[in-house]
């Protein structure tokens, strides 16, 4: 029986590479391939028997560690493999902590990411040599992790501002938001801004994360 496959990455150039290494061999079925978080658990919905899935990391829309907090939760057998170009401490550890079960750079070959494929399937947990040294480091010295969480003076959003970061945190566009919300799409958008402005971020990823932190979500 072939490995259901699904490949998730903003990169198409990078996307397709990975198709590549992969599209010779004959006991794994690619399914798709899409372009965020929010696209694929919208995919999932519809079908989730799927064996495994290549998540990158940073993406827009919804990135790959909330995305596989969301699958982990909602389909758990899916097993998902990190494959990203970045090796810092702060996303191995909230990638592992999200559940993922592999971690492995872009860079590997195509026989070694057929392999980890097969070994993470089977319950084992891949990962790149340079990201195991890592993990280790902060199985050893969990100190360490504690350095991800800073200290920060707690935010203090309100009930509006709230509802329109937690359904951003879902992946959800401004549109879907303003209509889930009763609002327009330019006050879903102003909330938004003033969301960034008081939570100190510049992204989605980086509110949802402080929020998170916060417990403000």
């Amino acid at each position: 029986m072939k490995t259901r496959l699904a490949i998730v990455d903003d990169n198409t150039f990078l996307a397709r590479a990975i198709n590549e290494k992969l599209s010779g061999y004959e006991d794994l079925d690619i399914k798709y391939t899409v372009h965020n978080g929010s696209e694929f658990l919208a995919k999932l919905e519809k079908n989730h028997n799927l064996d495994i899935v290549l998540m990158d990391i940073e993406m827009p829309v919804l990135d790959g560690i909330e995305t596989v907090n969301i699958v982990k939760q909602k389909y758990p057998h899916i097993k998902v493999l990190m494959l990203t170009v970045f090796d810092n401490d702060e996303n191995i550890f909230n990638a592992i902590r999200a559940g993922a079960d592999g971690y492995l750079l872009k860079e590997i070959e195509g026989e070694k990411l057929h392999k980890a494929i097969q070994e993470t399937v089977e319950g084992g947990a891949a990962m790149s040599p340079s990201i195991a040294v890592k993990t280790l480091k902060l199985l050893r010295f969990p100190e360490k992790q504690e350095s991800f969480k800073i200290e920060e003076d707690i935010t203090e959003l309100s009930t509006r501002e709230q509802e329109v970061l937690e359904q951003l945190a879902e992946g959800l566009s401004y549109t879907v938001i303003a209509n889930n919300l009763f609002l327009s799409p330019s006050t879903v958008r102003k909330h938004i801004e003033n969301i960034y402005k008081k939570l100190q971020v510049h992204n989605k990823l980086e509110a949802v994360q402080k929020a998170r932190r916060q417990s403000l979500i």
